[in-house]
């Protein structure tokens, strides 16, 4: 072989090498971790009426198969409740199936640990027609301890946008109305 045709070969060896090397090299891209509210909400028109529930969706993806827990914590509310109504938006497009929610006492997530229902709360779940409203009524008033979800089986609603919804309870005792508690604010990725 003459020389040069031998570095030629040398060469593109050698570059064939790096390139591999280089590829191997490059960092991981990084991704958000889904189903996770922002640790900042930022609200154009801040109302002193607007209170912050917290959630939890295993996916925020759209289309994508998910389970979303809509929680009352204990230090949110101030009542038993006897009836727990949820408004939807009504460009929500996913469809609500009441045989897919369950009223459950919960064991909120952290960075170690996941959101799980602890129990069942036997209760009666109905959706209305027009798929705006949600309806609880547990058999027995959900005492005020604890903290309770709202756990709904779906598939993400179509399109990236947000959804508020809002939880009204309606507590035990002479007078059947039921209040605001509070607004979970969810973003589809």
């Amino acid at each position: 072989m003459k020389p040069s045709i031998f570095r030629q070969a040398l060469c593109v060896s050698a570059a064939a090498v790096l390139t591999t090397v280089s590829h191997s090299l490059t960092t991981p891209t990084a991704h958000a971790q889904g189903g996770t509210p922002g640790l900042m909400e930022f609200r154009w028109d801040s109302d002193r009426n607007y209170r912050k529930l917290y959630y939890f969706q295993t996916s925020s993806i759209e289309n994508d198969r998910s389970e979303w827990y809509l929680h009352l914590r204990a230090k949110d509310r101030k009542t038993s409740i006897m009836k727990l109504t949820v408004t939807v938006p009504d460009y929500f497009d996913a469809k609500l199936r009441p045989e897919r929610m369950t009223l459950c006492r919960t064991s909120s997530g952290s960075m170690t640990k996941r959101t799980r229902c602890l129990e069942e709360v036997p209760a009666t779940i109905e959706v209305n027609k027009t798929q705006t409203a949600i309806e609880v009524y547990p058999d027995t008033p959900v005492p005020v301890e604890g903290d309770y979800s709202l756990r709904i089986k779906l598939f993400n609603p179509q399109g990236k946008r947000m959804y508020q919804l809002n939880a009204l309870i309606q507590a035990p005792g002479d007078v059947p109305m039921s209040g605001y508690v509070g607004s979970w604010l969810i973003d589809m990725d």
